[in-house]
């Protein structure tokens, strides 16, 4: 299956540097990514897709470099990209979006074209919606017709940006399962903001800041960042990093122990927070 290989990756917008000798190795499975807004991550899927050149590095997809004209071909044959505003036109109907889609993915043969709008609808749960218009779907299904598009072709490389974004708990843990399914036989890359989206989903997560990689490792080691930096209080904490008072009353604090507060259980948010060194303090109410 698909591997992709990154080394020294730069792409610079005149003075502001979007990536910085980025190195990163992806397989098979879901891989999160996580960072700030600003990271760079969106310009890394970019590159990745090949919608965008980087200006310095390389990029290896199964072996094949799509800086080489011959190649590129065959590496966007590989690659299903759904980008955090995918664009659909809303007086197509579901089914008419993935047929033009899937032509300007070259699927010249009738027959098998309409096979495989069929199947993808099938594999996002969206067969009985293939006669509605874009513009009648929900956010979810829209959201789903999104991936479906990028699924065309079954491609060996799926990259995802923010795809959970404005989702209802129910159709997150729809798309989650979905996503899930396709990290069984495919690289999947996930770029979110979502923390517990990476904790549900991804066997790896690379976290990205300031264009650069600063972590590479399982969702459990991202949390154990936090290893003993993470309190439970029965009062708000004073001159800590960060606190906020959860749904059982107590105040959970990032940092300095707070006088009488007992450690808790690191979370992926925690480690995240930590490492990045960009911890607001903050109240939540009950």
């Amino acid at each position: 299956m698909t591997t992709v290989t990154v080394q020294g990756l730069g792409k610079h917008y005149g003075a502001t540097v979007a990536l910085d000798a980025v190195d990163l190795t992806i397989e098979v499975g879901v891989t999160g990514l996580l960072g700030p807004n600003g990271a760079g991550k969106s310009t890394l899927l970019r590159c990745l897709a090949t919608a965008m050149a980087p200006d310095d590095g390389t990029i290896r997809v199964g072996g094949l470099d799509p800086a080489v004209a011959a190649q590129r071909t065959e590496v966007r044959r590989r690659i299903g990209y759904l980008p955090q505003n995918p664009g659909l036109y809303p007086n197509f109907t579901a089914y008419d979006l993935l047929d033009y889609v899937a032509v300007l993915k070259e699927m010249t043969d009738s027959r098998r074209r309409k096979a495989e709008v069929r199947r993808v609808l099938d594999e996002v749960e969206l067969t009985d919606r293939a006669r509605t218009k874009v513009r009648k779907l929900s956010g979810g299904m829209r959201q789903r017709l999104g991936l479906a598009q990028a699924l065309l072709g079954d491609p060996e490389l799926v990259i995802l940006d923010e795809p959970t974004v404005g989702l209802d708990p129910e159709q997150r843990m729809l798309f989650r399962a979905l996503i899930s399914r396709l990290g069984e036989r495919r690289t999947v890359l996930l770029s979110t903001h979502q923390t517990e989206d990476v904790g549900a989903l991804c066997e790896r997560v690379v976290v990205m800041s300031g264009g650069r990689v600063v972590f590479d490792g399982s969702p459990r080691e991202l949390a154990v960042i936090a290893e003993g930096q993470v309190w439970l209080s029965e009062r708000p904490p004073v001159g800590n990093a960060a606190y906020w008072r959860n749904a059982d009353g107590f105040y959970r604090t990032i940092g300095r122990q707070p006088d009488g507060a007992e450690a808790a259980r690191p979370s992926i948010e925690d480690g995240y927070l930590l490492l990045l060194g960009n911890a607001v303090t903050t109240e939540v109410a009950r």
